[in-house]
């Protein structure tokens, strides 16, 4: 016996060490190529597997591991889940993306039982063809810089749904196990329901109550060890309680996961999982390529054939039908189809799970996962060439709806001379918008969030809906008489793909480009930024500059200073630690935001009070986030206690405000004096 099992645990380290060594090289060839590596995962298990080479048997320890992975997963995108974006997006979400999801599941079920296939593998097949790659579609749609267009938006809502959706398939699948009666389950199906929904309502309650105070209490040990060890087995322990009533291990973390997205841990969890995410994720999709059998492909290829056809041809066009309904525009609904045809990642979930419960026969799971897989590794290429698709088959009213943006932009801006054109209209630059104004200085901005267009147009702002990466458009925004353009979309693949646009009709005009940190600085100035400048070091400059003005320095030697240090691209500043990003504050707020760190000693006065009693909103200043040990919380409840040691991350409107806040933390400052004269007169 023990002779069996250690043969066996040598069996499973060398088929993970196979594995491994396999992974590396074909993810970094199909990076090579600008493909998912998700395929390459796919295609490893596939030709290693039991099915293939026969290089990896089946092992149970694997496939568990595979298990964890796609609880970590849901875990990922439940702290991710947020309800501020749901019901921002909640038209897109709910309407598109639910019709979407319910058709596309009804004409699976449809489909495979006019084929004599049982209603419950029709369920699961339907439900995992309904889905779409969230990995594939946002990689590709970000490195095309399509992500903030029209049918990129369009996409996400949906995608967003599909992610929702997920989890009542979840807890179906396994009340569907075994049920052979249609009538006598239903009942039963429906009392597993009620029965999820008590668990699900349960689990909110006692997590809302409990998990802020638990990591409150672990973040105290100053640990990030503890700090791992507790997320893994918050994490863990849900999706055994789900799992304990009959439901799926999934279900749980992604319970678990929306729970702490709206504490101040989220971003610290978030980086602290993502190891161990992608690493099982990367298992689970080899453990899926071992289960397609290629050898009975042959004798499967009409169905697989018809289902890949039904994929990206049905699901594409009727995505593209739906879309209609919610956006006017012929070509972004086609290419929001496009974009969206194809198979997903949680359908090899949902099929690995039909499959452990006995749901699905392995003939039936092997057609789909066929069909899913095919759809996945056509769709890199359908997505990257969806505008050329687009044009081909909406050929003469796509090129008028080009036409039609080109002459809305310059019919609006007519005689524009000597200008600037500000390319994206978010917070920054609405803020450069209003300095210019201010200056008298005419300026013209382009920007593809209909919301804010709409909001700014009303206003009477220059603001047009329109997008800078087409050189027609920037020429239609009077490029060819503006004095300057300055580029202030986050995306970098976005900006580079604008100063290609410029320096295509223009050489000479000035480019200015926003950038988050230094990285990209090189490859934007090479494709032709006139000046690059990245916010964080920006914002050392500027406290340099406050240090050295205090320190005596007179006005032209801190100039002097910052500009030498701006001219050599910031180099002396290339070795600068960045932390997680501070988020924007409300649009609604003009003045601009500072950050100011302090470090709490043991003499100060705050170090044992709550947050909320020391009233920094009389300074208007808060603690955007609260460093204790290695662990980091953004925006902290106000009933934390300080600690000595704690770095808070104070932000404010007013630079001078924090002179005052720190003599508040370290003295109490007018508290201390209104708490000594109460004890006095009592």
């Amino acid at each position: 016996m023990a002779e069996h099992e250690i043969l066996h645990e040598h069996g499973l380290l060398e088929s993970i060490l196979l594995l491994l060594v396999m992974s590396v090289g074909a993810v970094a060839a199909f990076r090579t190529l600008h493909l998912p590596p998700i395929l390459g995962y796919l295609l490893v298990g596939t030709v290693m597997g039991t099915h293939g080479l026969g290089f990896i048997p089946e092992s149970e320890g694997l496939a568990f591991m595979g298990e964890v992975g796609v609880v970590f997963l849901l875990f990922a995108i439940g702290l991710e889940f947020s309800l501020k974006q749901f019901m921002a997006m909640r038209t897109t979400i709910i309407g598109l993306g639910g019709l979407q999801v319910v058709i596309s599941t009804l004409s699976g079920i449809v489909i495979l039982s006019y084929f004599g296939v049982q209603w419950q593998s029709a369920l699961v097949a339907g439900g995992a063809m309904a889905m779409s790659s969230t990995a594939i579609v946002v990689k590709q749609l970000t490195d095309q810089a399509e992500m903030r267009a029209s049918h990129g938006q369009s996409a996400l809502g949906i995608l967003l749904f599909q992610d929702i959706a997920v989890v009542p398939f979840l807890v179906m699948i396994p009340l569907l196990a075994g049920s052979g009666n249609l009538e006598v389950n239903t009942s039963e199906l429906l009392l597993n329901i009620f029965s999820a929904a008590v668990l699900f309502f349960v689990m909110l309650l006692v997590g809302h109550y409990t998990l802020r105070p638990l990591f409150q209490y672990i973040s105290r040990a100053e640990s990030i060890e503890l700090f791992n060890i507790t997320v893994l087995l918050v994490a863990l322990t849900a999706a055994w309680l789900t799992q304990s009533m009959q439901l799926s291990l999934a279900l749980g973390a992604f319970l678990a996961g929306m729970l702490l997205s709206e504490t101040e841990y989220k971003h610290q969890i978030e980086s602290e999982i993502r190891p161990f995410r992608d690493i099982l994720m990367g298992i689970f999709f080899i453990t899926v390529g071992t289960k397609l059998n290629i050898s009975v492909l042959p004798s499967l290829w009409l169905p697989v054939l018809l289902l890949v056809v039904g994929i990206i041809v049905g699901k594409g066009l009727l995505i593209a039908v739906l879309t209609r309904l919610f956006v006017k525009n012929n070509a972004t609904s086609l290419r929001t189809g496009l974009v969206l045809a194809q198979g997903g990642e949680f359908g090899f979930a949902l099929l690995a799970l039909a499959l452990s419960n006995q749901v699905m026969s392995s003939g039936e799971s092997q057609t789909t996962l066929a069909a899913i897989v095919i759809s996945m590794a056509l769709s890199p290429f359908i997505i990257r060439y969806n505008d050329k698709i687009t044009n081909l088959l909406l050929a003469d009213t796509y090129s008028y709806q080009k036409f039609k943006d080109v002459a809305d932009v310059s019919a609006a801006v007519k005689e524009a001379d000597d200008h600037v054109i500000i390319c994206g209209y978010r917070r920054m630059g609405q803020n450069i918008a209003r300095f210019l104004q201010e200056q008298g200085v005419p300026y013209i901005a382009l920007d593809l969030d209909p919301s804010i267009v709409e909001k700014t147009w009303e206003a009477g702002d220059p603001v047009h809906y329109a997008d800078a990466t087409r050189p027609e458009i920037l020429m239609a925004a009077g490029l060819d008489r503006a004095r300057m353009v300055v580029i202030t979309v986050v995306d970098v693949e976005v900006a580079k793909r604008i100063i290609e646009a410029v320096r295509l009709k223009r050489t000479d005009v000035p480019v200015l480009v926003r950038t988050r940190d230094e990285r990209h600085l090189e490859a934007l100035e090479r494709l032709g930024a006139t000046s690059v400048l990245p916010e964080s070091l920006e914002a050392t400059l500027m406290i340099t500059q406050r240090i050295v003005e205090q320190l005596g320095f007179s006005p032209d030697e801190v100039f002097q200073m910052t500009e030498k240090i701006r001219q050599d691209s910031y180099r002396s500043l290339h070795s600068y630690y960045h932390g997680d990003q501070d988020k924007p504050m409300s649009s609604g707020k003009v003045a601009e935001a500072f950050l100011h760190t302090f470090t709490l000693q043991m003499t100060d006065y705050a170090v044992g009070k709550r947050i909320e009693e020391l009233e920094l909103k009389r300074f208007a200043v808060n603690i955007k986030a609260l460093r204790r040990g290695d662990i980091r919380g953004d925006e902290p409840s106000a009933t934390i206690f300080l600690q000595t040691g704690d770095v808070l991350v104070l932000e404010g409107t007013k630079a001078e405000c924090f002179r005052e806040v720190e003599n508040l933390l370290k003295t109490g400052g007018k508290l201390a004096k209104n708490s000594a004269v109460a004890t006095a007169e009592s």
